[in-house]
Order: structure tokens, then C-alpha cells, then sequence
């Protein structure tokens, strides 16, 4: 008992002993609430172009960029919010957080650090307008007591409503926004008095974390945060639940009140840099900086011109039907030291129409086409290959892109041959996925290089299957492409650009490429220093990160500038030639929501984007046609002046003749050959297989037999393709050799899909006649019919081939026949199929 008084006065001891030791500070040179007039006025930032001309002046809060406005002139929609979310008692509390503070003193006492947040709105104020930037970036107990005790006076000292009216008309609501008025105008358009609930409450959630909840990058962060916001009005009873529910459904329209700067959205771009780089010291912000960034301004008017002008042509009045496309964005980079040279969010970033102030150069968007580089870079890279194990000999199964590659058949190389084939491939799920091209055609045989370059969709998915999904989100990761982080849930149709992505990081990752498989990751600023002209961060060159093997990236670089290889799909004379060596790639996603092309120098990386801001489809607008007039006229006046430079070749890359179709070493058979480029070691070693001459029996066509007399045999050259090729051959009329015997005498007929003991299921979230799977058979001669039975009904009967049928899922374990009638008349039948759909 005497030693738990003892401990307890020696404990208030050292509370008293504590309070008397900072007591001198606690009040020495507490500053007094007249400086709450004194600090609406700071000194300006100002952001630069790299070659010092102003971009914009970041102006004191009480200059041009604020407005302060009566308590009453702001909507009881955004008092109620922000008092919602920063101070739910403010009306009742006496202006301090004692819990707050007697957690800051017990975290003191045990060491740790006090930590900023949960501070009332007028001790908010306090800290803002009274503190000096110095003390108010400290993290202790002591300015924790001094914010509290000048709180605590300027409660008494005013009232609620006019504490608030400073909260509301001085706090920092982002892009470069001070005050409720200036935030109104700046995201919305309007006047804060023409605010409704659901912008209200939009704007109440932004002072926490201006950058992190900002709308214009990151729209779905401030309606996460907004439905937070309304949630804890609902809770504090100042809405009902079906008033919040109906501002959460709300549609925001973004726009932007206009104020002279130039590179807008970069300016703000490079601002939010700023925000995060002195998230613990946010008073640097406001103590006149000077920030000079990469930002190279000629090139930005540059493309400022370009994209109104192309976006013009889009948008043509004589066309029958308008196209709908409002929207553009730009990057530019140089892709050895990652400096940002331009950027363009939009064509016009205070045009509210096309939410022009939101910044497409970094809003996620899926990409298309524009990302099979990187499927494809991770199949040509060896590195994946060292630690695979020796191949098994069993078949990599069709499964999601989860399967393992064979280190047989590793790395790929521009010559692999690839079947564009119909394919269906079985997810993870079990569901049935059928990737189709563009052009709704197949293709048959084709190298890996004329996949790429022709932008082929089920070559890219093979590709894909063969790399797994894994190795190319590992890739992907490596190269910049953070958004994708989740994108498994894509499975291969992420190859066909199923993930999002920010054109900045597709600009960046393409620079890898550029680069010889070094990343430089993306550079905005190059300078900041202060009012004093003490520099407080600097760029520096260093060496990038080698996140690709060098003759994986020259092989990429190789195909991508490759003419002949887009020749099929392209044409010979598209804007994706600029008159030097340039490798590009175009993307265009479902319903034309997205175009984009993506190309690039050794000198420089241009990225740029075709679409709507809010999403809407534009009508039969490509890639090629959107985006591809833009940067090809863009890198083509970049560029101007400078030297044609071809992208340099590593060691350890050789050149062989190969048969074109095939990809191995041409025969006397072989009637295309071509020269490929091969990483050492991968270069074919086996003659081509798929010509071979046969002896035919000119008197029936079939082979020849040893009966067949000399007079009637005839050598002729044959492809040879494999089994899943061979109804795809005969629907373009490709001569097949002929089997032995009279042309009648065997059909050899098979089921070629699905395969075997395949379990599929249906999925919840696809309408289910959408869910279906192919059932394909294939004769080794010509049939007069073929007939698909299934669990003994015959539910497709085809006269030609290709002999395939889509069918849609049904529940239940089944059995498939393929049977056939041959020129003669007779019926055959191939062997079972039995495979099972889960509900």
C-alpha cells in the first residue's frame, strides 16, 4: 500500500515537474490572435520551365485565387460536411480536443512521436494562422499544447460561426485552392453558393488529403472519400439515409474557372509532386518557392496546336455521323534520364463540356493493343528462362496464363511461329474464353514478329499463356506499370489491354524499350529552392535500373519499327511512319471508349490518348486514325533538326535464314524465306517441316502407293500444318496433302475442341448467352457433312469446313461426337469427348 502512494506522488511529481519545465515555453512568445490578419499574406511559388520561364505563380491565398465569403453565403450543405468530418462536436466542444491532448501527453511520456490529426477545426485554425511554419511542422507535445492553449483563447475570443467562417474561407482544398469560394470555382465551375449536397460533400473531404482525394486525377479516391463524408452526416443526423444515398449517385461534372498559366494540367501535375514530397511540412508549400521543372514549353505549345487541330478534323461537320471524340492527352519524355519534356492532360483545361481540367495523361485508362510489347518482351526475355526446371514432357495445360513455361521452348524469338487459330482457352474459374482479332479473321501460321507488329489478339494471347500472367504483371511492375498491380483479375485478356493503365507510365515503360531495357523512372522537377535561394532538392543524373534484358528490348525495338511487319494490317503508308527509325504501337479498346499510340526514338518516347473524359464511346474511331495523326505529327516537329539515329545493337544477337512460315531453316521445299534476328543460342537448328513434297497418284490425287506405275506418279510440295491448323487451311483453300488410297477411302475425323475431361463453369457475372464454347472437328480429307452429337441429339450439322459450332453452356456432364459423311456415302464417327459444366 505505502509503495503504491509512493509510486502515485512520484508519478504527479513528474507531471508537475513537466509542466513547470515547459511552462516558460508553453507561453513565451504565444503568438497573439492578431496574427490571424497578418498570415492570409505569404510570399508566391512560382514554377518554372526548364529554361526559367513561368509557368505559374502560385499567389497568396488572399490574392486572385481566393475569395472569402459570409458564413451565410455558404450552403448549409458544406458547413454540416465539414463539421462532419473534421469536428462532429464543434458547436458543443470548447474549441480543444482534451482527449486528443491527453493522448499526446501519454505518448510523450512512453517516447514515442505525436503524431498530427484529430485536432478540432478551431485548433486547426490556430495551428494554421497563428503557428509559425516552423513550429507548426514540429511533432511534439509542446507545440500540441501551445496549438491547444491558442485554441482554447480563440474560442473565446470568437464565435463558432465566425471560427468556422476562417476554417471554410482559408483552408487548402487543393490545386492550388484556398478557401471554400476558390475551391467552388476551381473544380466545378460555380460559386460556392451555388453548391448542392453532393459537391458539398465532395469538397469536405479534400482538406485531409488534397492530393490523395483529388477528382480531377483520381475520381474514384474523392467518391470513395465523398461517400464518407455523407455517411457521417448521416450518422451525426444531419441527412437521411435516402438523401445521402441519392448524392452518392449523383454524376459530378468537373470544370475549371479560368486563370492565366501555362501547362495547366502539368503545373498541377508537378504541384501534387510538391504536396507529397512536403506532406510532413506543408507550410514549405506557402514560403515562396521557386520550382524549376523539365518541362520543355516550346514543345508543349507544340503539341497544344497539334491536338486542337487533329481533334478538329475528328470532329468534322460534314460527316454524316459525328464521331464524338472531345478529348486528347500527350506525353513526351526523354527515355535515358525520364524528363517529363511535355505533357497535355487535354485540349483545353477550362472547358467544362469535356471536364477539360481533369488530366488524361495520368486518369487510368485501358490501353488495348498498346500493351502486347510487354507480353511479348517477357517471352523473348531469357532471364525468365534460368530458373525454369527441365521440361517435364507433359503439355502445358490452357489455364488463365497460370501455366508454367517450358524451358524447352524458352525464350521465344520474332521468328516463333504462333497458330491464329479459333482457340478456346479455360480460365482459373473454369470459364470458357474465346479471343477473337480485330478484323474478325484468323490468320493461321505466324511469326511472333507479324503477330506484333500486325497487332494480332490471339497470337497476343497465346503469347500471354505461354509466358504466364504472373512473369508479365512481374515485368510489367518492374517497367512502371504500378496500376496494374491488381490486374489478375483480367486474366489473358490483359494482354488485349483488359488492365488500366496512365499514359505517363506507358510513355515511361515504352522508354524501356527506347532505353535498351533500362528504366528511367519519370522526372518533373529539376530544381526547388526557397525564398532565401537555399536549394531544398535536386535532380542529379544516375544510372537507371536495367528491368529488361538489352536483346530482349533491340528485338522489341526491331519489330516495332519494323514497316513489313504492320504491312498486313497497317498498310504500307500510315502515319506510323515519320521518315527515321521509330518503333510504335497503337491501342484501341471495346466500343472505341480509347485510342492510343505509343512510339519512340532512341532521343524520345511520345505517348498519346484519343477518347472521352467521361467515358462515352467514340464511333469507329482506331488507334491508327485517332491517336496516330497526333504523335505522328508531334515527333516528327520534335524531332526536327536533330539527327536519324537507329537504336543500337547489344552483343550477343545473330542473324539466320529462316523459312518465313515456320521459323526454322529453310529446305529446297521452303518457297518464303526471310532473315530474322535471333538472341545467341535461340536460332533454329532443325530444318522447316511444314513444306514437304509427297509422290501423288495423278490418276486418283491421293498418294502413291508401290502399285502406283511411275508414268502416273507426280512430286508435288505440301503444307504441312498441324492438327488444330488444318480446318482453318482448307477454308482458305490451301492445298493439303492428300492421305493414301482413293480420295474417299478415310475421313479420319476428330474432335479437335473441347478437349477431354475439360470441367468448365458458368459464370455469375456474364449473361449466359454469352457463355459459350466452341466444338470443332477436323477430317484428314474433305467430308460432304459433319454433324455435332451431343448426349446422343445432333445439334449442329455443317457442310463445309471449317467444321466448327458455338454452343452454349448447360449444366451437366456430357458426351460429343463428331460424325461425318464421306463423297461415297458412308458415315464415320470419331472418338468421344466427355467433359462436364459446373452451375
Amino acid at each position: 500500500m505505502r509503495s503504491r502512494i509512493f509510486l502515485t506522488a512520484l508519478f504527479a511529481l513528474f507531471i508537475v515537474s513537466l509542466f513547470i519545465v515547459h511552462a516558460s515555453r508553453l507561453f513565451t512568445d504565444l503568438p497573439s490572435l492578431d496574427r490571424l490578419t497578418e498570415n492570409l499574406t505569404v510570399p508566391s511559388t512560382k514554377i518554372l520551365a526548364r529554361d526559367g520561364r513561368l509557368l505559374y505563380e502560385v499567389t497568396d491565398p488572399a490574392g486572385a485565387h481566393h475569395t472569402t465569403l459570409p458564413l451565410a453565403d455558404i450552403p448549409r450543405a458544406c458547413r454540416q460536411a465539414t463539421i462532419a468530418v473534421e469536428d462532429a462536436s464543434f458547436y458543443a466542444n470548447p474549441g480543444v480536443d482534451v482527449a486528443g491532448i491527453a493522448r499526446a501527453v501519454w505518448i510523450n511520456l512512453r517516447g514515442g512521436e505525436v503524431l498530427s490529426g484529430g485536432s478540432t477545426i478551431t485548433q486547426q485554425v490556430a495551428r494554421n494562422m497563428l503557428l509559425d511554419p516552423q513550429e507548426r511542422a514540429e511533432r511534439t507535445l509542446l507545440r500540441k499544447l501551445r496549438e491547444s492553449i491558442l485554441a482554447w483563447r480563440l474560442a473565446r475570443a470568437y464565435s463558432k460561426d465566425d471560427i468556422l467562417a476562417l476554417y471554410l474561407n482559408q483552408t487548402y482544398y487543393g490545386h492550388l485552392a484556398y478557401g471554400i469560394e476558390a475551391a467552388a470555382r476551381t473544380y466545378f465551375g460555380r460559386g460556392a453558393r451555388d453548391l448542392d449536397l453532393a459537391q458539398c460533400a465532395l469538397l469536405a473531404g479534400l482538406p485531409q488529403a488534397p492530393a490523395l482525394f483529388d477528382p480531377l486525377t483520381d475520381p474514384q479516391a474523392a467518391g470513395d472519400k465523398q461517400a464518407i463524408v455523407l455517411d457521417l452526416m448521416v450518422k451525426n443526423h444531419m441527412l437521411t439515409d435516402d438523401e445521402a444515398r441519392l448524392a452518392k449517385s449523383e454524376p459530378l461534372q468537373f470544370a475549371a474557372s479560368p486563370f492565366p498559366i501555362d501547362a495547366p494540367h502539368f503545373v498541377f501535375y508537378v504541384w501534387s509532386l510538391l504536396e507529397a514530397r512536403f506532406a510532413q511540412t506543408p507550410e514549405v508549400l506557402r514560403s515562396g518557392l521557386t520550382v524549376t521543372t523539365t518541362l520543355d514549353l516550346d514543345l508543349v505549345h507544340t503539341a497544344e496546336d497539334i491536338v486542337a487541330r487533329r481533334l478538329k478534323e475528328l470532329a468534322d461537320p460534314t460527316r454524316a455521323a459525328p464521331r464524338n471524340a472531345t478529348d486528347a492527352a500527350l506525353v513526351a519524355l526523354d527515355p535515358n534520364t525520364g524528363q517529363i519534356l511535355a505533357m497535355i492532360g487535354s485540349p483545353d483545361y477550362f472547358n467544362g463540356e469535356i471536364s477539360g481540367a481533369v488530366n488524361m495523361a495520368v486518369a487510368p485508362r485501358q490501353p488495348g493493343s498498346a500493351i502486347k510489347p510487354v507480353t511479348y518482351a517477357a517471352a523473348f526475355d531469357p532471364s525468365l528462362c534460368a530458373a525454369l526446371p527441365s521440361p517435364s514432357g507433359t503439355p502445358k495445360g490452357r489455364v488463365g496464363g497460370e501455366g508454367e513455361i517450358s524451358a524447352q521452348n524458352c525464350p521465344w524469338t520474332p521468328a516463333t511461329m504462333i497458330l491464329d487459330v479459333r482457340t478456346a482457352f479455360v480460365t482459373n474459374d473454369g470459364f470458357s474464353y474465346v479471343p477473337q482479332n480485330y478484323d474478325r479473321n484468323y490468320h493461321g501460321p505466324v511469326p511472333a514478329r507479324d503477330a506484333l507488329g500486325g497487332s494480332l489478339n490471339v497470337p497476343a494471347v497465346k503469347t500471354l499463356d505461354h509466358v504466364g500472367l504472373k512473369n508479365m504483371l512481374a515485368l510489367a511492375g518492374k517497367m512502371g506499370l504500378g496500376t496494374l498491380a491488381d490486374a489478375d483479375r483480367f486474366g489473358l485478356a490483359l494482354t488485349l489491354g483488359g488492365g488500366e493503365v496512365r499514359l505517363l507510365d506507358l510513355t515511361s515503360a515504352f522508354g524501356v524499350f527506347a532505353a535498351g531495357g533500362v528504366r528511367a523512372a519519370p522526372v518533373a522537377i529539376l530544381k526547388i529552392t526557397d525564398a532565401r535561394g537555399n536549394v531544398l532538392d535536386e535532380w542529379k543524373p544516375k544510372t537507371g535500373e536495367r528491368v529488361l534484358d538489352a536483346r530482349a528490348a533491340y528485338l522489341i525495338n526491331n519489330i516495332l519499327s519494323d514497316n513489313s511487319a504492320r504491312l498486313a494490317t497497317f498498310g504500307p503508308n500510315s502515319v506510323l511512319q515519320i521518315g527515321r527509325p521509330a518503333a510504335v504501337k497503337t491501342g484501341t479498346t471495346t466500343d472505341f471508349r480509347d485510342n492510343w499510340t505509343v512510339g519512340y526514338t532512341p532521343q524520345l518516347s511520345v505517348g498519346v490518348w484519343v477518347g472521352n473524359a467521361d467515358n462515352t464511346p467514340m464511333v469507329n474511331i482506331t488507334g491508327v486514325a485517332g491517336a496516330g495523326p497526333i504523335w505522328h505529327d508531334f515527333i516528327r516537329l520534335a524531332l526536327n533538326g536533330k539527327p536519324a539515329a537507329d537504336f543500337p545493337r547489344p552483343p550477343g544477337l545473330t542473324q539466320v535464314e529462316v523459312c518465313a512460315l515456320s521459323g526454322l531453316l529453310p529446305t529446297p521445299y521452303c518457297p518464303l524465306r526471310r532473315m530474322e534476328i535471333f538472341i545467341e543460342g535461340t536460332q533454329p537448328t532443325a530444318p522447316d517441316t511444314f513444306y514437304q513434297p509427297f509422290d501423288i497418284d495423278t490418276a486418283t490425287g491421293a498418294l502413291a502407293t508401290e502399285a502406283t506405275p511411275p508414268e502416273r506418279r507426280r512430286t508435288e510440295t505440301f503444307l504441312v500444318l498441324p492438327p488444330e491448323a488444318q480446318d482453318w487451311a482448307r477454308s482458305k483453300g490451301l492445298p493439303l496433302p492428300p492421305t493414301a488410297g482413293s480420295p474417299d477411302s478415310t475421313s479420319g475425323l476428330r474432335l479437335t475442341g473441347p478437349d477431354d475431361a475439360t470441367v468448365y463453369s458458368i459464370s455469375p457475372r456474364l449473361p449466359l448467352a454469352n457463355q459459350q464454347i466452341i466444338f470443332s472437328a477436323s477430317s484428314g480429307r474433305p467430308l460432304q457433312s459433319v454433324s455435332f452429337v451431343l448426349d446422343g441429339e445432333i445439334v449442329a450439322t455443317l457442310g463445309a469446313p471449317p467444321y466448327q459450332s458455338y454452343w452454349a453452356l448447360t449444366p451437366g456432364r456430357h458426351t460429343l461426337i463428331a460424325t461425318g459423311v464421306t463423297g461415297a456415302g458412308a458415315t464415320v464417327q470419331s472418338a468421344p469427348v466427355t467433359f462436364t459444366v459446373n452451375p
